[in-house]
């Protein structure tokens, strides 16, 4: 079992023509990931990766031609909010963004919105989710980590590889690995994940990676102590904080 996504995820890939959007499209179909549909306005009717994936120029259109049911957004900074009003706007109940450098502004009025509607967002500036054997939507490497029974939650994308791969190392699995970003306005946040491995089956314990700045490590660290049952082991990178 797992968070999130699994091999029944139907994902779309908003920005499938870019550079970027078309290697990591390569890498999660690679990986068994059931991509079903991209999607960049102006490119409807083609199809990319020798004829594996159609290219819409809506949202809107691959959800009603795919029943794709979560979204990842590699586009630049400036497109990326109105890709993700769009997704919502579309049905999309899983977005997951990974482009870094979206003003923090337009974070506050996309994250309002998606609230509004009950999407559940992760990112953006993140790696993404990883439930090894199944499904991965972003960039985590899928040779760095097993499946099994242990949940991994991190702000840091290159200490989320260190992490899985030593867990892999030692023969320890993971159920789900998500990525939420280290940006001030972001989705998902490390106490919507606990809550989530708390309530999962498979998972019987937790990895929790949390780095300095922000109070969001020590909201978790009450969540814990007071709602979870599993134990949790936190790392927090870094000593000083710059100003």
């Amino acid at each position: 079992m797992s968070i999130l996504v699994n091999k029944k995820t139907r994902l779309l890939v908003q920005g499938v023509t870019g550079n970027e959007g078309l290697f990591h499209t390569q890498q999660m179909l690679a990986y068994g990931t059931k991509v079903v549909a991209g999607m960049t306005p102006g490119k409807g009717g083609e199809w990319v990766l020798d004829g594996k994936i159609p290219v819409f120029d809506s949202v809107r259109a691959a959800v009603e031609a795919t029943g794709a049911n979560a979204s990842v957004i590699f586009v630049p900074a400036r497109f990326a909010p109105d890709a993700m009003f769009e997704a919502a706007d579309a049905g999309i109940p899983l977005i997951v963004c990974i482009t870094e450098g979206i003003p923090v502004q337009d974070m506050m009025r996309v994250r309002e919105y998606l609230d509004q509607k009950g999407v559940r967002l992760v990112g953006p500036n993140c790696p993404g989710l990883l439930t090894p054997g199944e499904a991965k939507v972003g960039i985590i490497p899928g040779d760095i980590a097993i499946p099994g029974n242990v949940g991994v939650v991190s702000r840091s994308g290159t200490l989320t590889y260190e992490v899985l791969y030593a867990l892999m190392q030692e023969k320890l699995g993971a159920t789900t690995c998500v990525g939420i970003g280290g940006d001030p306005i972001s989705g998902t946040n490390f106490i919507d994940c606990l809550d989530m491995f708390e309530a999962d089956p498979h998972t019987e314990k937790i990895v929790l990676i949390g780095e300095i700045g922000g109070t969001d490590e020590e909201k978790a660290a009450q969540f814990i102590a007071s709602r979870m049952t599993k134990p949790v082991v936190a790392f927090i990178a870094g000593q000083t904080a710059p100003p």
